[in-house]
């Protein structure tokens, strides 16, 4: 798996900062609001869920589902493979229900994940996330899904699974992925908690 640094992250989201500028029949010139991050993944088309067929789901939703449930199997891989620093001990509570045959916390995980950043990145009214707040569900002392706290090391590693998800998933664009990179840079400070 290839590993984003700290330092090429932080160089996409120094770059991404798109303004569109729009003209109106007067010549004059405004600056438009920037379309969401959810906008910007697919915003609210519907398409058909992969997932199940029968069903529509949002572009910009299932964009975020897609990398969520990829960036989980790539952390899943990670501790299978016995890799050197993976986040196993973080998620050990799910994956061992995992690898036992109950995925139901890992749909919870999935689920909880796609609906925090498609409601906190313009989804509007039809994403609402009503989990825990980031400190709450990132302490195991008031999450029993979480194995441990996280620290810095740990946050850059999860930040480079998902720009790994991310690519896997046809988001390649470096404006796109910096700001996927600012919104868990701004969540780092209620996450990392040693």
């Amino acid at each position: 798996m290839k590993n984003f640094s700290k330092l090429a992250l932080m160089a996409l989201f120094i770059v991404s900062g798109l303004f569109v500028v729009s003209c109106n029949d007067d010549d004059d010139d405004r600056v438009a609001e920037p379309a969401s991050l959810y906008a910007k993944l697919g915003g609210t088309t519907l398409v058909s869920d992969p997932n199940n067929p029968s069903q529509m789901i949002e572009q910009g939703r299932l964009s975020y589902r897609s990398v969520v449930d990829s960036t989980i199997t790539l952390i899943v891989a990670d501790v299978l493979d016995g890799a050197e620093g993976n986040l196993g001990e973080h998620f050990a509570p799910i994956l061992s229900e995992a690898l036992s045959g109950n995925t139901t916390n890992v749909a919870i995980l999935s689920k909880n994940l796609t609906d925090f950043f498609s409601a906190n990145t313009g989804g509007g009214a039809t994403n609402v996330y009503t989990g825990m707040n980031m400190v709450a569900a990132h302490d195991p002392a008031q999450n029993p899904r979480m194995g441990r706290k996280s620290n810095d090391a740990n946050y850059d590693k999860f930040i480079g699974y998902v720009g790994a998800a991310a690519g896997l998933n046809g988001v390649t664009d470096p404006e796109l992925i910096g700001e996927v990179v600012a919104v868990l840079e701004s969540l780092r400070a209620p996450i990392v908690q040693e």
